[in-house]
């Protein structure tokens, strides 16, 4: 936590008890009890607004879904170009890709001499 580990912060209480002393260590310590408590009492309140204004119909939010280490571009577009795309088949009626794809010719094979440079597309650049 912080970068601090046990030995740190050992020396650091010491340190803090050193210099506040034992007369007012006590009163440091209420006012740390009151500040933790009302910042767990103003988060408690501050997760229920925000619950409620994300839920629907009272249902209770699903944070996971929510979560952006679960949107991996890869996955999503992976997940995109596995899904099955409605092509219009000769009958105007949707089928799947996989069946539209076997009634279309295959496309030419445009072969190069060798030393002939390859067509220039403006648009596409």
């Amino acid at each position: 936590m912080f970068g601090v580990n046990g030995g740190e912060l050992v020396v650091l209480l010491v340190v803090i008890v050193i210099v506040v002393g034992p007369q007012r260590l006590p009163e440091y310590a209420e006012q740390l009890a009151r500040l933790v408590k009302s910042a767990r009492s103003q988060l408690s309140s501050l997760r229920g607004s925000v619950s409620d204004a994300f839920s629907e119909d009272g249902e209770p939010v699903d944070w996971s879904t929510l979560d952006p280490r679960r949107y991996d571009p890869r996955r999503i577009v992976r997940d995109a170009l596995a899904e099955d795309i409605p092509v219009l088949g000769a009958g105007g009626a949707a089928g799947s890709a996989a069946g539209a794809a076997s009634h279309r010719p295959p496309a030419p094979v445009v072969r190069l001499v060798a030393g002939e440079r390859p067509p220039f597309d403006e648009e596409a650049t």
